[in-house]
């Protein structure tokens, strides 16, 4: 009963009506007035409450505090990236469509020398083109010569078990600062490449696992089959656990550091410098 008396007085006192008066400090006059009770009250707030909502979201979509929120750098550093590319693409553009322009104004200017068109009757244009069917046939006898004389070093696939020999992308340009040596139980070597340069898959694969380390960069790794590629001090990854890359795609990105790189085969480790020309 008490618990229903409590509910009925709560009830009673959000239906009643409250005045609020804006009053003249000297005359006493009342300026304006409103009347609002407890249900009308808990109306306001929410809708006050949501306006105050809408407002900061579209602040920070409409503003630079987005770029303050966590993970929304990484989309604008892969603009940086996308854009720094078609950068390239249209500074080489240029450059083209300016050496056209200079060769265009040296044949204006008289300082490149137009071609010249001799005459030929009939019978010189019977014999050129006699002249170039036979350069033609040359040409195919001798390649046919050159496949036959070469067919043994252009096999792709072993005679003896018919095994495909296999083609190993290298995982990133640059120059062997660290051979591999089994002896000090270094099973990889270490690349030192350029500034802002690409990670590629040295074959088809698929990416099985990625990790962040203490040095701030990423490790990740490939299965190819029976190989095992290992990739060490990437600074971003474009490939997820559970991706497939194809030979010689981008799987990540490297910035100052240099590249650890191991390969290997049925769980023994193999010298990269032995299938990699690196």
């Amino acid at each position: 009963m008490e618990n229903e008396s409590k509910k009925k007085s709560l009830l009673e006192r959000l239906r009643v009506k409250y005045r609020v008066s804006v009053l003249d400090e000297l005359t006493l006059s009342e300026r304006w007035h409103f009347r609002l009770n407890g249900w009308g009250a808990i109306v306001w707030i929410a809708l006050l409450f949501l306006l105050a909502l809408a407002l900061f979201s579209l602040l920070i979509l409409y503003t630079p505090i987005r770029n303050y929120l966590p993970g929304y750098s990484e989309n604008i550093r892969h603009q940086l990236i996308v854009e720094s590319s078609r950068l390239d693409s249209i500074g080489t553009s240029l450059e083209l469509q300016r050496q056209y322009l200079n060769i265009i104004k040296q044949v204006v200017a008289g300082e490149v020398e137009s071609d010249t068109v001799q005459s030929l009757d009939s019978m010189q244009i019977i014999m050129r083109e006699q002249l170039l069917e036979a350069k033609s046939e040359a040409t195919a006898e001798f390649i046919a010569q050159y496949e036959a004389k070469e067919k043994d070093y252009l096999q792709l696939f072993d005679v003896a078990n018919t095994t495909p020999v296999l083609s190993f992308f290298r995982p990133a340009r640059g120059v062997v600062l660290q051979s591999f040596s089994a002896k000090e139980h270094r099973y990889g070597v270490t690349i030192q490449t350029a500034k802002h340069d690409n990670v590629t898959a040295i074959l088809a694969g698929a990416v099985v696992y990625t990790n962040y380390e203490l040095d701030n960069t990423y490790t990740i790794m490939l299965q190819h089959d029976n190989y095992l590629s290992i990739y060490r001090g990437v600074s971003k990854l474009l490939k997820r656990v559970g991706e497939s890359a194809q030979a010689g795609e981008s799987i990540a990105l490297l910035e100052d550091k240099p590249l650890y790189f191991q390969l290997w085969q049925n769980g023994q480790p193999i010298n990269p410098e032995e299938v990699i020309a690196f």
